[in-house]
């Protein structure tokens, strides 16, 4: 399992909260199927429920903070989340807030534990060793002392405590008896409690790996789509560099117009007869392939006599291609001896 840093931890504990929640379920379902305790077995709660000792033990206090956090981190990696007392990651947390109140990481861990501690209290209840209920309790008080859960375990506690001592003075156990429920009661702990610590470090070490692949492959995409976006950008660069110039139209004037076919206007019939002469002055576009796109009249002499047959005339025009519209005037004469 690798190294994890205590500020990184509080996150996971989470999953491992889900694991002890179904490690209590069964060990709840194991206790209703089980036989009744005999004497023997509760002798362990004989005397009188005694004041929690010191949640943090002396030892572990004195510690620096760097020493506070570097134990915790190798609870961690132990799976000493909460026990045993005087090494274990529950304590090391609670003193090392003490010597930095703000650390926001050392809050999120505690905040994250102490569902895992609260179960485990109440299973110490129930199996009737109510020293570790005591010190786990202790454990809960100090890291939020208006936890909602306070108030119920130290009922539960002492009620147990004293149906325990109730029955065991109806049974008269012996000394003996008392110390082998006390060991049976030690080794009960150290089992049950190895195996939930071991089962949620796993997942949090499981959950750990999962991240640092998710954000391994959110890099490697990131790396991806930038060479994908710099290879594009260079692309268009290098397209941009090798895109032909656009050529720049050269301006064409009225004195570069060659005409192809400039057929003469008809001799209004009327005016004919009449020998009747003038001119007409016309405006006209050559259009860049030649053609004459459109005419107007813009003097005539006399009026109204040629300007129909001068604009017939030159709408029929041809010039050479000039690749850009052109416009200008000509005057067109009409003479009946010409």
């Amino acid at each position: 399992m690798s190294p994890l840093a205590p500020d990184a931890r509080p996150p996971h504990l989470r999953l491992a909260l889900g694991v002890l929640l179904v490690v209590a379920v069964s060990a709840c379902g194991k206790k209703e199927d089980a036989t009744p305790a005999s004497g023997a077995e509760t002798a362990a709660a004989t005397q009188p429920a005694q004041p929690p000792a010191q949640a943090v033990s002396a030892e572990v206090a004195a510690l620096s903070a760097d020493d506070l956090r570097k134990k915790a981190t190798e609870a961690y990696q132990e799976s000493k989340l909460y026990a045993p007392a005087g090494d274990n990651a529950m304590e090391y947390y609670l003193a090392l807030r003490d010597k930095l109140p703000g650390d926001p990481g050392v809050s999120s861990a505690l905040t994250d534990l102490l569902p895992m501690t609260v179960i485990a209290t109440e299973q110490s209840r129930d199996r009737g060793d109510f020293d570790e209920a005591q010190r786990l309790y202790g454990l809960i008080e100090k890291a939020d002392k208006d936890h909602p859960s306070l108030a119920r375990l130290k009922a539960s506690i002492a009620s147990a405590q004293d149906a325990e001592i109730k029955r065991v003075e109806q049974q008269k156990l012996s000394a003996e008896e008392e110390a082998a429920k006390k060991l049976q009661l030690e080794k009960e702990r150290a089992a049950q409690q190895q195996l939930q610590q071991q089962q949620a470090a796993e997942q949090l070490a499981a959950q750990q790996k999962a991240e640092q692949e998710a954000a391994a492959r959110r890099e490697a995409e990131q790396q991806a789509a930038a060479k994908r976006e710099a290879d594009q950008k260079a692309a268009q660069q290098r397209a941009a560099e090798q895109a032909p110039r656009p050529v720049e139209k050269a301006t064409v004037s009225a004195s570069d117009l060659r005409p192809i076919s400039t057929p003469a206007p008809r001799y209004p019939v009327e005016a004919l007869r009449a020998g009747q002469s003038g001119e007409v002055q016309v405006e006209f576009t050559v259009a860049a392939d030649g053609s004459v796109t459109s005419a107007r009249v813009v003097r005539a002499d006399p009026p109204r006599v040629f300007d129909r047959e001068a604009v017939n005339a030159v709408k029929r025009w041809r010039f050479e291609p000039t690749g850009a519209p052109v416009t200008t005037r000509r005057t067109i004469g009409f003479n009946p001896g010409g």
